[in-house]
């Protein structure tokens, strides 16, 4: 199994960079905003000097205590009224942001090639769409613009610290060296931490999914025990990626902590004893605003500490979604136009896994308006002969062609006007069932979506539904059966309208006779249409026009039932069990 890309670290930064010029303007202004809020807070300090020096003066009078106490109460109103306004522009910005970065990521995942993601699997694209996707809200909604706004207050509480008193702001600078060394230190260590967390949470949700998707499975063959082990080692390699960023922090934050402690003391002890012994370069008052300065610093510098923890969790949740992103899709964008619906299948090869063919130098030829009828046994390379014509992966030797164009040069969107796949997977979406048929050609009217039901012998019990077409289906709507979801999946493939069908067992899951009845309806309508059917109940092949025998991922036989019948050979063993099984349908 492959993994999904992560970006690099100057891809990140430049789609960050890529971000802020986006959004220049309404970041400048928050930014703005959160100055004159810093500067209206950092005027309590000077008034506060002041008034301590008035008193130690012994010229502290009714006027001077209303006059000063004024100004406390104007700066603290502005500075209210700034904090509320530049909260206002960040939180609108953030969710701006985010909603960006929401819909270029879904778009990206949209529009990967299916095979890449099969390959990857669901653990790693879930757990972007959902971990990534969580930590990411947190970092662009608080942590960049709290990070950010940090900054610039910590820049403006030095400014007044320097305006005030030089001298005696350097005791509040002696935290400096030990918060940068420890700073880099746990950065250097903290983004492989993040990823390989990160990547581990992925896997886990991968073999979680994987294993209650596939419970029946597990049961059938007692791999039960065998999956509890593989759950237990994915929870204890995410325990031990969680613990090493847990020591990392647990080795920071008391650095960090006890340096904003020190630098209250030193300046505290620093500027009393200038103030003491050197009056004339230091006042009490200029000593009291500068200690009163360091600790107004200290809440910038820990919101700056604590956020680039979060910071550091968010650069590695972009870097993942930022990852889907470059995946190239090797489809072209133009193409020319076939010249004929034939459809060639030409010496192809195909294998999984490198060395490990399962398909071995197929060559088939499917006229126009045929219907073809591929069988064989389980794991005989058939539904892999058909994602490979439907164009869902490549061949590693050979070509397919739609009449003179390799489908390897066709746009995506041209090839699915030609050719489409519909397998025994399917998919309700959370919506009603017009929505859920819309989403294969959405300018479709209700008729048309009604003449689509009535196709696959739906529109009976959609019409039976509490709303009709606008009941709700999906997880949170109106249940319905793994056979009604398939009927669906095949009445999408009916507006879709393409000029062949890949149908991989796609009656499977209704019992053989509905699935006769509804081969039957399908039949009508997809007159004149390429079909190729991908089936283990026989009696698509018996009403085929030639039917295709794939052994150990080769063509073994090739006619119609008829000729093949009377050729005695695999078609005809594999007739005969399945009549003598009893499952036919009639």
């Amino acid at each position: 199994m492959s993994v999904l890309p992560i970006a690099d670290r100057e891809t990140v930064r430049e789609q960050a960079r890529i971000i802020v010029r986006r959004h220049r303007r309404p970041l400048i202004a928050m930014l703005v905003l959160y100055s004159l809020a810093s500067v209206a807070s950092a005027i309590a300090p000077l008034i506060i000097g002041r008034i301590t020096n008035l008193a130690v003066a012994h010229q502290l009078t009714h006027a001077n205590i209303v006059r000063n106490v004024t100004w406390l109460l104007v700066s603290s109103l502005a500075f209210g009224l700034f904090q509320f306004l530049a909260r206002r522009r960040s939180y609108i910005l953030g969710e701006r942001v985010f909603a960006e970065l929401r819909e270029n990521f879904l778009e990206s995942v949209l529009g990967l090639p299916l095979i890449t993601v099969e390959r990857a699997g669901t653990g790693d694209l879930l757990s972007r769409t959902t971990n990534d996707i969580e930590s990411i809200s947190r970092t662009v909604r608080f942590a960049a613009p709290e990070w950010l706004v940090a900054i610039v207050q910590a820049l403006i509480y030095l400014t007044f610290m320097m305006l005030t008193s030089p001298l005696c702001a350097l005791g509040g600078l002696v935290s400096i060296p030990f918060l940068y060394v420890s700073t880099r230190r746990y950065l250097r260590y903290a983004a492989p931490g993040y990823l390989r967390e990160r990547g581990s949470y992925a896997t886990m949700s991968g073999t979680v999914a994987e294993t209650t998707e596939g419970s029946r499975t597990v049961d059938a063959h007692r791999l039960s025990g065998r999956q509890r082990q593989r759950v237990e080692g994915n929870l204890r390699e995410s325990f031990y990626a969680e613990m090493y960023t847990l020591l990392l922090r647990m080795r920071w934050f008391p650095t960090v902590e006890s340096s904003f402690g020190l630098a209250t003391a030193v300046t505290l002890g620093w500027g009393g004893y200038l103030a003491i012994t050197y009056p004339h370069l230091v006042s009490v008052g200029a000593a009291t605003a500068v200690t009163l300065y360091v600790v107004q610093l200290n809440d910038p510098l820990d919101r700056i500490i604590s956020w680039l923890d979060e910071l550091q969790v968010g650069q590695t949740s972009l870097a993942r979604l930022i990852g889907v992103s470059v995946i190239q899709d090797d489809r072209p964008t133009e193409g020319p136009t076939p010249s004929s619906d034939a459809i060639s299948v030409n010496n192809v090869t195909y294998a999984y896994r490198a060395g490990r063919d399962v398909l071995h130098g197929v060559n088939l030829t499917i006229r126009t308006g045929e219907r073809l009828a591929i069988v064989g046994p389980s794991g005989a390379g058939k539904s892999t002969l058909g994602r490979l014509i439907a164009g869902i992966d490549a061949p590693r030797e050979g070509t397919i062609t739609i009449g003179d164009v390799s489908i390897a040069d066709m746009p995506l969107d041209d090839l699915r006007r030609h050719v489409a796949l519909v397998t025994q997977e399917h998919h309700i979406f959370i919506g009603s069932v017009h929505d859920n048929l819309a989403l294969a050609r959405p300018d479709a009217s209700v008729e048309d979506i009604r003449r689509a039901l009535d196709a696959v012998d739906a529109l009976e019990w959609v019409d039976a539904l509490p709303e009709g077409l606008s009941t709700e289906l999906g997880t949170t709507g109106h249940p319905v059966t793994p056979a009604q979801a398939q009927q669906l999946a095949l009445a999408r493939l009916v507006l879709t309208d393409p000029h062949t069908l890949v149908l991989d067992e796609a009656t499977a899951l209704l019992d053989p006779r509905a699935a006769r009845h509804l081969e039957r309806s399908l039949s009508a309508v997809l007159d004149g249409r390429t079909v190729i059917a991908i089936a283990h109940r026989l009696h698509t092949a018996h009403d085929a026009d030639r039917v295709a025998v794939v052994i150990d991922g080769r063509i073994a036989e090739l006619g119609t039932h008829d000729e093949l019948i009377a050729h005695g050979g695999e078609y005809a063993a594999l007739w005969h069990s399945w009549r003598n099984d009893g499952t036919a349908a009639s």
